[in-house]
């Protein structure tokens, strides 16, 4: 029996972490829902596997060529993909599998004879939520299609992406660099530098975008208030 099997991720936030491409590697297809964060992470993934992608909220000018919502066929399935799904259209009412991001939870129900699937973020943990990804595996022979829920664990058996920050740095430090990352976002200066120059992890340099992107006029008390901190 031959067994084809479609990645489906999301929220990636430029981070792909070595377990997640080695489970990308096993698949025909990717599926990405939506926040890249950068086109390294697109030519990463295309030099995968076959990447169907959709754009989303935090992904910026780079992906000006990516759509918004997608519609196609798979496995005699149809599919209907967008980043938010408050933002979805008409289609996704004509399709079979509705698979969508932003929310960094995993979530997988059957309403009105459709899936809905989001399959969480690998990138950067958020929110205390576990780092996951789904496999669709469907079977040639029996025309069967299962969605597989994956969880992503560290080598310590944690999970992975926790250390989002320095321990040694207090609040008023965090807040002296969210006001200095803020600085660099208006700038147009991207995560990975931001991380680099005021030297903190990519996953908070992200977190810190996507807070102050996704909250219009925030102030930096309102992004600390937000930040995932691990531990905290």
């Amino acid at each position: 029996m031959s067994l084809h099997k479609t990645a489906v991720i999301s929220d990636t936030h430029g981070i792909l972490r070595p377990e997640v491409l080695e489970i990308l590697r096993t698949a025909e297809l990717i599926l990405h829902g939506g926040d890249l964060a950068s086109r390294k992470t697109l030519d990463e993934l295309q030099k995968t596997a076959r990447v169907i992608a959709v754009r989303g909220n935090c992904d910026r000018d780079w992906a000006e060529d990516l759509p918004r919502e997608v519609f196609f066929d798979l496995y005699g399935r149809k599919v209907y993909m967008i980043h938010d799904k408050k933002q979805r259209s008409a289609k996704a009412e004509e399709a079979d599998l509705v698979i969508c991001g932003h929310s960094h939870k995993y979530e997988e129900r059957k309403e009105d004879g459709r899936i809905w699937l989001n399959p969480g973020s690998c990138g950067p943990r958020r929110f205390g939520r576990p780092l996951t990804m789904a496999l669709l595996e469907y079977a040639d022979e029996t025309g069967s299609l299962r969605i597989k829920k994956i969880e992503l664990l560290s080598e310590k058996g944690q999970d992975a992406g926790t250390d989002l920050l320095r321990p040694e740095l207090g609040t008023g430090e965090l807040q002296k660099i969210i006001v200095l990352a803020v600085g660099d976002l208006k700038k147009g200066k991207s995560a990975e530098s931001i991380a680099r120059t005021r030297k903190i992890s990519v996953e908070l340099a992200e977190q810190i975008c996507q807070i102050y992107f996704t909250h219009p006029g925030i102030d930096v008390q309102g992004v600390l208030n937000r930040i995932e901190i691990a531990g905290r």
